[in-house]
């Protein structure tokens, strides 16, 4: 972690992840960027979403999570940052010369190779099936179908361990601490993703989560009884409800399941998520 000198107020508090795996003064490849238009959280002009709006401008980098250009090698050829994502991103050139971007590993070194493939060999970056994945092993970027392309353990420092494979399933578990069955031909990537330091990211000021497009969010508490169930009340009182906090549209708040019960993958669930407490 970057800790900053207390120079001004929001300096003082000012935390940043470590970002020397980056490579220096690089421009994003312009054949692999789409512009993005903010849409903010509204429709027609009017809040559908609150607590969205604003933020810098940015463009979107196109991944590719499947990375189903198979047995063939790609050299890294430079880390960058990506302002969609929270882990950092690399830009991979393959044999015949095409380019991608793909999410980068912790430790991923410009100038190595890596492979996708059926089989290879067990190293951080490299793409293979998890049915030859031997268990322990920690992944990322977990594809649900197959060929479908990665769709699971995407954000930074995260990672799934595969803990069986019977039955023609592998057992991963999730960093949610979900135990969860996926088909044994799926493709996944090996290790864990890059900027692991993310979580303990201290912003510093209010300034940097609106140019991330996230609106100031305002205390039931402190809204008139017209506006939230927790409102009113002469002074700072509390929620006075008996069911406990409600979100403003009447509806329980805490420890309420929002998963259906008859879902079409809760068989595919060994074991369900930890539960957070407090």
């Amino acid at each position: 972690m970057k800790i900053f000198k207390p120079l001004t107020p929001s300096r003082r508090t000012m935390t940043k992840a470590d970002d020397s795996q980056l490579t220096r003064k690089v421009r994003p490849s312009r054949f692999l960027l789409i512009s993005k238009k903010s849409k903010a959280g509204r429709s027609w002009g009017k809040i559908s979403v609150r607590h969205q709006g604003g933020g810098h401008k940015k463009n979107y980098r196109i991944i590719d999570f499947a990375m189903n250009k198979l047995n063939i090698p790609a050299k890294v050829k430079s880390i960058e940052y990506d302002p969609n994502r929270s882990s950092f991103i690399a830009l991979i050139v393959y044999k015949d010369g095409e380019k991608r971007y793909i999410l980068a590993p912790q430790d991923l070194k410009i100038g190595e190779e890596i492979m996708a493939g059926e089989l290879v060999s067990l190293k951080s970056g490299n793409r293979m099936l998890l049915k030859n994945i031997p268990v322990g092993t920690f992944v990322y970027n977990i594809e649900l179908i197959p060929g479908q392309g990665g769709k699971l353990v995407r954000s930074a420092g995260n990672s799934a361990q595969v803990m069986a494979i019977e039955g023609g399933y592998a057992h991963l578990t999730m960093p949610s601490g979900e135990v969860r069955m996926i088909s044994e031909n799926c493709l996944a990537s090996l290790g864990s993703l890059s900027n692991q330091e993310h979580k303990f990211e201290n912003l510093g000021k209010a300034g940097r989560v609106r140019w991330m497009g996230i609106r100031p969010t305002v205390r039931g508490t402190a809204m008139n009884p017209c506006d939230h169930p927790h409102g009113g009340g002469e002074g700072r009182a509390p929620i006075g409800l008996r069911k406990g906090p409600k979100t403003p549209w009447g509806k329980q708040a805490f420890g309420v399941k929002t998963r259906k019960k008859k879902k079409y993958s809760n068989k595919f669930i060994i074991k369900g998520r930890k539960k957070h407490h407090g």
